[in-house]
């Protein structure tokens, strides 16, 4: 079975000069919690998720208006094309630790789709033939939300926050 034949081709993307409020907005609108970002032409360039956003906002602590898709957007994307076959794409979901994947034509790299754990999921579930199993999805969301062997460089702080006045 190939991507193709599970991808979402109504794909929406933005640019990396929209501001996180558009992107926010447009996720909003079309319940979805990723964008793929896209240069000229409709080459992809990067990912900017529904956290990342959250993420830069906290931490920026800054109107969201004024923070561009490029100030905290994944360069590194991790993708496939719709001729590759979804268990492969599973392996790159995998290994990587994303739950979905641009889909991009393999001449150009230009966004034709995404593909997401969600639609893999669904697929499994109406699935007669087997192609795709649950066991399938399982081990892909295993591997995904697996916790990373890390070690902590600081200690944890002991005095407790200070507050934080924000302005209304």
């Amino acid at each position: 079975m190939k991507v193709k034949e599970i991808m979402n081709k109504e794909v929406h993307s933005c640019r990396s000069d929209t501001d996180l409020a558009m992107a926010a907005m447009q996720m909003w609108d079309g319940d979805f919690g990723v964008l793929p970002v896209v240069a000229n032409g409709g080459t992809v360039v990067g990912i900017i998720t529904d956290r990342d956003i959250c993420m830069a906002t906290a931490t920026k602590r800054c109107d969201p208006g004024q923070i561009h898709v490029e100030d905290v957007m994944t360069g590194q994307v991790y993708g496939c094309s719709p001729e590759t076959e979804i268990h492969e794409a599973l392996k790159i979901m995998q290994q990587r630790r994303v739950r979905r994947l641009p889909v991009m034509s393999a001449n150009d790299g230009k966004l034709v789709g995404i593909l997401s754990l969600n639609d893999v999921a669904l697929k499994a579930q109406a699935d007669v033939k087997a192609a795709l199993s649950a066991q399938d999805v399982e081990s892909t969301l295993k591997s995904i939300c697996a916790h990373p062997e890390f070690s902590l460089a600081m200690p944890f702080p002991t005095a407790a926050p200070k507050a934080v006045a924000m302005a209304g």
